[in-house]
């Protein structure tokens, strides 16, 4: 599992955990008594209570979404009645996780790689990064792909091509695809799996 992954999980986790252990008599919400299906509150009441969307606290629960302020941090610590250092263990599971994900690094092509795309020959090679962006390609792969483009714009970060937008804002990639409609559906299901 990497860091980011289980950042996610260590918070949605924790906000999952302390949300079964508060009963609604805790937060003076009325207690249906045995006709409640889950132990402690539904994500509909601790989201209320905290004054955030039950789709956002959804996300943030099921380590979705890594972007929560310490704002509504703080209001979720006050719903969940947590203690001080409850609370700052909330912060670091949630900062934590927040940088995990600023901290991969920089993108660049081993020479392990560019042996194996010389050894690929005249066939066409594109290497891509995590985001899409294009990282290098051959000279057939460049001319396949992105002949309209300068050879050496994935040389530099600022300049490199991306997939992604390439298909949605470049009329020559889009020219390429015979089903343009499902390659851009793919490229969708991709950035949202991102």
């Amino acid at each position: 599992m990497d860091e980011t992954a289980h950042g996610k999980s260590l918070l949605g986790e924790f906000l999952s955990r302390r949300r079964a252990q508060l009963k609604p008599a805790d937060v003076g919400l009325p207690d249906y008594g045995d006709r409640r299906r889950v132990p402690g509150l539904r994500r509909e009441e601790l989201a209320q209570l905290a004054g955030v969307s039950v789709a956002y606290y959804i996300r943030l629960e099921q380590g979705l979404s890594l972007n929560a302020s310490p704002q509504v941090l703080d209001a979720l610590a006050t719903a969940l009645r947590l203690d001080d250092a409850e609370r700052r263990h909330l912060h670091t599971l949630s900062g934590d996780a927040r940088q995990s994900r600023r901290r991969l690094p920089a993108e660049r092509v081993t020479a392990a790689v560019r042996q194996l795309m010389d050894a690929f020959g005249d066939s066409p090679v594109v290497v891509l990064g995590r985001r899409s962006d294009i990282l290098a390609w051959n000279r057939t792969g460049h001319a396949l792909f992105a002949g309209h483009l300068a050879p050496d714009s994935p040389d530099q970060a600022a300049t490199r091509p991306n997939t992604a937008r390439m298909v949605f804002l470049d009329a020559h990639t889009r020219d390429l695809y015979v089903d343009w409609p499902r390659k851009a559906r793919d490229v969708v299901g991709k950035l949202r799996q991102a």
